[in-house]
């Protein structure tokens, strides 16, 4: 009886060595898995460098920590005992303690400006992040691709980062701050997509989770580089972060090829054989001639997209996209919340301010490390259900005990769940939407994320005189956030998508 299934890759008795192709037509998730086989360095090698963009992604982000940190200052005149508050007496009677330079705040003289203005220069960064994911997050669907839209980002939050150092003032300081976090906005998804859909199924899960630790590794490196930094101007914090970055994007764009599922989507025929030869395993390399694309990749109808918005419409269309979608922005809007909140909220604990602020720093990296060597075998949604009610209740609880050392113990616990929620629920997102809106789909989680991040320090806020307030606040809404994954389908070891088509004849014909 014939082979039901027979393989793609068969010894030819009449040769000894290299193996001959069975041509049969394949759908690109077989194609794929086909010409990568197991996956070899190239691979591994391309979508790492891909997943590092989030490292300077995370440097960016954070580096206002220091660069608009208001400096520490002392009296000139010691026995003066009313230099308490330099807003109320002359200039001449207390100086910085560090040269002027180090700092924003202390060079432009912004020691004794509102809140509002002190807050700007945060928060137009952020600001731009938030229009620039609404804006930008098509086009790595759409347009220009995963690769060149992450090339694009890089380059939109750098080069004014670099210009950030001629700043003169506070608005043309802020309109650049504003113009990076606009470029930034989408490098974070379109690192996480285009490095899983370079590597086949065994290792998206991993590759995911690498870029996930190159942004934490971002974010603890700007500590050494601001000591290293001790002393000198603001200016050369930028410079130090915003030049390798401008590097790097050089680098990617050469040494990183486009993602061959957006390619296929596209019918972007000679770019996607292109593709696949560059990253096929050698020993079958000479087989994947042009007639053999013509006659094994079978090429699908797709629904076309017109203009920069289609995806955002297909997702809002599709009741079944949706559904998913309102799912996983509701947990990262869970997470955002609480990953921007309770590190500030920290003041409301008895515990020691200055170590809990660094615990929680460092919590991020095994937390990343976690999902790394446990994604594979990872239920998605039971996982994310799992760790944000674990997040939740050490949450609430952390304010109701009062011994100092269990009392930081449950709040790590609750913040290193959060964060490995929102981990999980990352990977999880990139496995439920099909190749043609995977990275629409992605941005708009992290939209979620930034958005409850906005809330996170107000709740902090509210609860400087009542803990509960804000660690009870931050607790519930993980948890219950948490749970709208529970009614969506197991992604786990399952094979991309790449069309809408496709991925509806897989759930049994989805209805609209």
């Amino acid at each position: 009886m014939a082979d039901p299934n027979p393989s793609l890759l068969q010894r030819d008795p009449t040769e000894s060595e290299s193996p001959r192709i069975v041509e049969q037509q394949l759908s690109l998730d077989d194609m794929i898995e086909h010409c990568i086989g197991d996956c070899r360095w190239r691979q591994l090698f391309q979508a790492t460098i891909a997943s590092f963009a989030c490292f300077f992604d995370a440097q960016q982000s954070f580096v206002s920590v220091f660069t608009d940190a208001e400096p520490t200052w002392h009296c000139t005149s010691p026995s003066n005992s009313s230099c308490k508050n330099i807003c109320q007496i002359p200039r001449d009677s207390w100086n910085w303690d560090l040269p002027a330079h180090t700092s924003i705040i202390s060079e432009w003289s912004l020691e004794c400006s509102g809140s509002i203005i002190t807050g700007l220069l945060t928060s137009s960064f952020f600001l731009g992040c938030l229009i620039g994911g609404f804006v930008l997050a098509t086009l790595a669907d759409s347009a220009l691709g995963r690769k060149n839209m992450l090339v694009l980002s890089c380059l939109l939050m750098s080069l004014p980062g670099v210009l950030t150092t001629f700043s003169t003032n506070l608005w043309m300081y802020t309109t650049l701050r504003f113009i990076s976090g606009f470029g930034r906005s989408t490098i974070v998804t379109c690192a996480l997509v285009l490095s899983t859909e370079l590597v086949g199924k065994k290792w998206r899960g991993k590759v995911g989770v690498i870029g996930i630790i190159c942004f934490t590794l971002g974010f603890l490196s700007l500590p050494g580089i601001a000591f290293l930094n001790r002393g000198s101007s603001w200016r050369l914090l930028y410079l130090w972060t915003c030049i390798p970055s401008i590097v790097y994007s050089v680098l990617l764009y050469f040494l990183v090829c486009e993602s061959p599922r957006w390619l296929y989507i596209k019918g972007r025929k000679e770019e996607f054989a292109k593709t696949l030869r560059s990253i096929a395993a050698p020993a079958i390399l000479r087989n994947l001639t042009d007639s053999f694309f013509d006659r094994c990749v079978k090429w699908e109808d797709e629904l076309q997209v017109t203009n920069f918005y289609s995806t955002i419409k297909i997702l809002l269309q599709k009741s079944w996209a949706l559904r998913r979608l309102a799912s996983v922005m509701l947990v990262g809007f869970g997470a955002g919340m609480i990953y921007y909140g309770m590190p500030l909220g920290l003041g409301n604990l008895t515990f020691d301010l200055y170590w809990s602020v660094a615990l929680n720093a460092f919590i991020e990296f095994p937390a990343s490390l976690l999902i790394f060597f446990l994604i594979g075998r990872l239920n998605r949604k039971f996982s994310v259900i799992g760790f944000a009610l674990l997040s939740g209740i050490c949450s609430v609880t952390c304010v109701l005990v009062r011994w100092k050392g269990l009392q930081i113990g449950l709040e790590l616990v609750s913040f290193f769940s959060a964060v490995t929620a929102f981990n999980v629920v990352l990977i999880y997102t990139l496995e439920l939407f099909p190749t043609c809106v995977r990275n629409s789909a992605m941005s708009m989680l992290r939209q979620a994320a930034l958005f409850g991040g906005l809330f996170g320090p107000v709740i902090a806020a509210t609860g400087r005189k009542n803990g509960l307030l804000s660690y009870g606040i931050f607790g519930i809404t993980i948890a219950v956030c948490g749970l709208f994954v529970a009614f969506l389908p197991e992604t786990r070891g399952r094979a991309f998508c790449d069309t809408i088509d496709e991925e509806e004849r897989r759930n049994g014909a989805i209805s609209n």
